[in-house]
């Protein structure tokens, strides 16, 4: 909302010395944000400026200038020529002149220069050059806004661009302060200045007329349990002159506030709503067909609207109709078929209070917002119509020259109750934390306006109207502090209580996440939307089909599924990098995946009731509508793992890289990973390795097919690796005292083992380790073979086996015995033999 200074001093005790800043700092002690400070983008000298004689001067290019001798005053220089392209303006109009040294917005510099065979000593101004709006028909002539001062005037004092506006960040739950009315009266109770509050007017002057005018609300059956609309004013002003300019003070007010200027009659309706916080809407009396009446629409009625777009309405909107149909949408936007315009003569003020939820909806679905809609959405005090429709009529009669209708009118007003609320003494103290005493409480609400009355234990509060947000002792209760202020609140962090902290599951992904990023990984983030054709490909073994969880209202429409595999947001990730020149990438990415369980459905209708917890067992339902969220960790590589050097050639990523991250997660997690290998849908057969923790399957590493490389556009080979992170950590095992390091020489020993080609190296690694038993301290294959000397359909493995005791050196005997021992184990497995 902003504020203008200048607005602001005439409801409220400013100090003459105030500074913007100042005035933004009273406003953030009761609660409101500081967004900035406004003003006219100009600097002078800008005075007023009698034209005294011009002559026409038609140009070669077809364009006719004038060449005007303008009278500044003697302090300002006396006469000047000035050259002028507009021809708006008569001798002895007082006009707007920029002398050399102003600023005009642009910025645009004023300097003396010579132009159409002059020297131009200055610039005779528009309004829009002025920033007064975006009018640039002509000059500005002050004779027609109704102003006849001395020459040489200072012109930005005259018409109000010396004021200042500063904006602050009104909450939903405040609505009143989007007025001045309310902006007021925070700034008094921030300073304590006198306020003076325009809402309140004599009720003889808001008497309605009797009768002449018909106004109905047809809303028998509320759609949100609130008719439509619970009060409607109308007054009539007759003979308005719709082509007189407004006001400089008016302009200069509205541009501050952040509203164009559209004519006086429209300006009028903008003002009173900034002013009072009531929108307004103007009809031109003579094009209604009829009274007026408030109802739904129909399913697929039509609307032009004021913006010239025809709209199909919902049977959820809310109209303003005549006997033609509709003519607006109830404080949304009215129509184009009853605005008012210049030819409009005679005027129907109209203001009311709508259902707050309806004019959120129809605002919504129209994407139609307006500062009207702003407004109702949030609440508007129901006791204001009468007033709001009085002030534009009055500023009708003063500023347009009509006259106000005393005998033709209409309202509706439904009665406005407004519960009490009960306040313990004690629950404000107890609540904030701070001691307050009785009359601190009495007094801050008292001061917002509220009706306080004391029952002993508690305080009987009613709520002033213009405060839809106060329902309950905790509301009243954050005003309290809020009047007092909350630099008065303590900031004391509470002690927690011992013997807590992370989760062994939250400190083993966090290791894992800082191991490798400490191994050089960058992690990222991705969106968790893909396509069902990626989850099929990237979260199933074999590329079949299995259930995912599609959207209802996604984000991206043909990404509507919630992802089973994190590797479609890597690959999306490592694509958008190498489409801006970074082709070497290291990527890692932690987060959950959903995996819905075939022959589940999920979601659910039960939505819970607002202002009180859910049941168990809604609460039971609620978790069952959602899928099992497993948390993965997921590496892609692409590029070079080291760049091109001055005598070293890059070094591409290769499978080895790969395995190093699955390493680098297993210390991490504290297991040990074994890599088998397999087959996947989307990796390169014979590069794609299965990876089990204690015979468990917890994921998968191996090379990307070149296709499914070249859909991302990444070109060259792509290394990944995934693994069910939280699968992985249930799986680890008790912690165990560290072994004592041995001080005894270990034994070397290598074996041949020839196995079918099918066979993985894992399995036969696994089987050698079991049947080598306790002495055996390594296992690390070496070589795998296939070629001359192995039959066809076979192949050998040579691994290199370390030995070693904890007390005792071991003999060859030994070390031999328990190798011996590993290879029958694989024998009998997988019917492996030594090679000779």
């Amino acid at each position: 909302m902003r504020v203008p200074l200048s607005w602001l001093r005439e409801y409220v005790e400013v100090a003459p010395d105030a500074t913007p800043e100042d005035v933004l700092a009273s406003f953030v002690s009761v609660g409101f944000e500081e967004e900035d400070v406004h003003a006219f983008d100009l600097t002078g000298p800008i005075v007023v400026g009698r034209v005294v004689s011009f002559e026409p001067e038609p140009q070669s290019n077809g364009k006719t200038i004038r060449w005007c001798q303008v009278d500044v005053g003697e302090t300002n220089g006396g006469l000047r020529g000035i050259v002028c392209g507009a021809g708006n303006f008569f001798e002895g109009d007082k006009v707007v002149v920029t002398l050399p040294g102003a600023v005009l917005p642009g910025p645009f510099p004023i300097a003396a220069r010579k132009t159409y065979g002059h020297v131009s000593d200055g610039m005779i101004a528009s309004a829009k050059e002025l920033g007064l709006g975006d009018e640039h028909s002509g000059i500005l002539r002050l004779t027609e806004l109704g102003l006849d001062p001395e020459v040489g005037t200072d012109a930005i004092a005259l018409l109000g661009l010396d004021d200042v506006a500063v904006d602050i960040n009104v909450t939903p739950d405040r609505g009143y302060a989007l007025s001045l009315r309310g902006a007021a009266r925070e700034y008094a109770h921030a300073t304590g200045g006198a306020f003076r509050d325009p809402g309140l007017r004599p009720f003889e002057e808001l008497e309605q007329p009797t009768g002449g005018f018909a106004v109905t609300v047809d809303d028998a059956a509320p759609i949100h349990g609130n008719v439509g609309a619970s009060e409607f004013v109308v007054r009539i002003v007759r003979d308005v002159d719709p082509s007189r300019p407004t006001p400089p003070w008016m302009t200069a007010r509205l541009t501050l506030a952040g509203i164009r200027s559209l004519g006086i009659l429209i300006d009028i309706t903008n003002y009173v709503m900034l002013e009072l916080g009531n929108p307004i809407h103007g009809y031109d009396l003579d094009t209604l067909a009829g009274g007026i009446t408030v109802r739904r629409a129909g399913e697929g009625e039509k609307l032009i609207t004021l913006d010239g777009k025809e709209r199909t309405l919902s049977a959820e909107d809310l109209l303003i109709t005549d006997e033609s149909g509709p003519i607006g949408l109830a404080g949304v936007m009215g129509g184009g078929k009853t605005e008012m315009g210049d030819a409009t003569r005679n005027v129907l003020i109209e203001a009311a209070i709508f259902d707050t939820v309806s004019i959120a909806r129809t605002a919504r679905r129209h994407k139609l917002p307006s500062e009207a809609s702003r407004r109702f959405e949030r609440g508007v005090d129901p006791l204001i119509p009468f007033v709001a429709a009085r002030r534009v009529a009055d500023l009708m009669v003063e500023l347009a020259g009509g006259t106000l209708d005393v005998t033709t009118g209409g309202a509706l007003f439904a009665e406005v109750f407004i519960p009490q609320i009960a306040l313990p003494k004690a629950f404000a103290s107890q609540l904030i934390g701070v001691e307050y005493t009785d009359a601190e409480v009495t007094g801050a609400l008292e001061t917002i306006g509220c009706e306080v009355t004391d029952s002993g234990d508690a305080w009987e509060v009613i709520p002033p109207s213009w405060r839809p947000d106060l329902t309950d002792k905790w509301t009243l209760t954050e005003e309290v502090a809020r009047i007092h202020g909350l630099d008065r609140i303590p900031s004391i962090l509470p002690t927690p209580p011992s013997g807590r902290g992370l989760t062994a599951a939250q400190r083993g992904r966090r290791r894992v996440a800082n191991a490798l990023a400490a191994a050089g990984f960058v992690e990222a983030v991705a969106f968790p939307f893909t396509t069902e054709a990626q989850n099929d490909l990237h979260g199933s073994p074999s590329g079949e089909h299995l259930p995912s969880v599609k959207l209802a209202n996604p984000l991206d429409g043909q990404a509507p599924f919630l992802r089973r595999s994190l590797l479609p947001g890597l690959l999306q990730i490592a694509h958008r990098n190498v489409s801006r020149g970074f082709t070497d990438l290291a990527l890692f990415e932690t987060g959950s995946v959903f995996a819905p369980e075939p022959g589940v459905t999920y979601g659910t209708d039960t939505v819970p009731p607002l202002a009180q917890r859910p049941s168990d067992d809604t609460l039971a339902s609620l978790d069952a509508a959602i899928p099992p969220q497993p948390r993965h960790v997921a590496v892609l590589l692409h590029g070079h793992a080291s760049p091109k050097q001055s005598g070293l050639a890059a070094v591409p990523y290769d499978l080895s890289d790969a395995l190093g991250a699955v390493r680098a997660i297993a210390v991490a997690a504290g297991v040990g990973i074994d890599v088998v290998q397999t087959q996947r849908a989307a990796l390169h057969p014979g590069r794609a390795g299965s990876l089990r923790v204690r015979g468990v399957e917890v994921g998968y590493v191996g090379e990307l097919l070149p296709a499914v490389s070249a859909a991302a556009d990444l070109h060259g080979r792509v290394f990944v690796v995934e693994l069910d992170l939280d699968a992985v950590l249930a799986l680890v095992a008790a912690p165990e005292a560290a072994a004592s390091l041995s001080t005894f020489p270990a034994a070397t020993q290598d074996v041949s083992l020839v196995v079918p080609s099918d066979v993985p190296a894992g399995e036969v690694k696994l089987a050698l380790v079991e049947g080598a038993g306790s002495l055996l301290e390594e296992a690390r294959l070496v070589d795998d073979y296939r070629g001359a000397g192995i039959e066809e359909g076979r192949k050998s493995l040579t691994f290199a086996l370390r030995f070693r005791a904890d007390d005792r050196t071991l003999t060859a005997a030994e070390a031999t015995e328990a190798k011996l021992a590993g290879v029958d184990a694989a024998a009998s497995r997988f019917g492996a033999t030594i090679r000779d």
